[in-house]
């Protein structure tokens, strides 16, 4: 009887923890570095994985740096190469809270909050503030989007001379993740 009970109890636990995590492998993030004038520097990652703790707003993602895919083949090789160096640096990471998440509030119309947390990139973490989001619940799964910038020089990454005029050190990065009860 002593079995029965705490092997019900246990499942009630795996139950309860395993509602409180939403997640998806099929996260969208883009980025941008273009100059006006010059060639678009712009590339999609749509395999980013995320998952977000409705407990208590913990958030994370990983995004494999080759899987970010630019319109221009050589332009692709040219950052895994020499600028993400991805060989060496294969993910992009980022992990925070969700500032005041509440999963009880998520109706069905948007609502607005702001994340904080550390990106790591080029083996360079930098802490990032007040990340503006949306945030939705549409039927199961929760939706969260936003963007924010961040600078070339900030991860180490050197931009050669040759090509400084036609890349922006700022890069402005969008994300849309719709996460699925785990």
């Amino acid at each position: 009887m002593k079995n029965v009970i705490l092997l019900a109890l246990f499942s009630i636990s795996i139950s309860a923890v395993s509602q409180s995590k939403y997640l998806t492998k099929t996260g969208q993030l883009n980025f941008e570095a273009s100059i006006p004038s010059f060639e678009e520097v712009a590339a999609k990652n749509n395999a980013v994985t995320a998952i977000l703790n409705t407990e208590n707003g913990e958030f994370a993602a990983l995004a494999l740096v080759k899987g970010f895919r630019f319109k221009n083949a050589l332009m692709e090789e040219h950052f895994n190469e020499n600028y993400a160096e991805s060989d060496e640096y294969p993910k992009a990471t980022f992990k925070g809270k969700i500032d005041g998440f509440d999963f009880d509030d998520l109706g069905k119309k948007e609502s607005k909050a702001s994340i904080d947390g550390s990106l790591t990139f080029h083996g360079v973490t930098k802490q990032i503030e007040g990340i503006p989001l949306t945030l939705e619940k549409e039927d199961e799964k929760i939706i969260i989007s936003g963007n924010f910038k961040v600078l070339v020089s900030d991860f180490e990454i050197e931009i050669p001379k040759i090509v400084a005029n036609k890349l922006s050190n700022e890069v402005d990065i969008n994300f849309r993740f719709e996460l699925v009860k785990k």
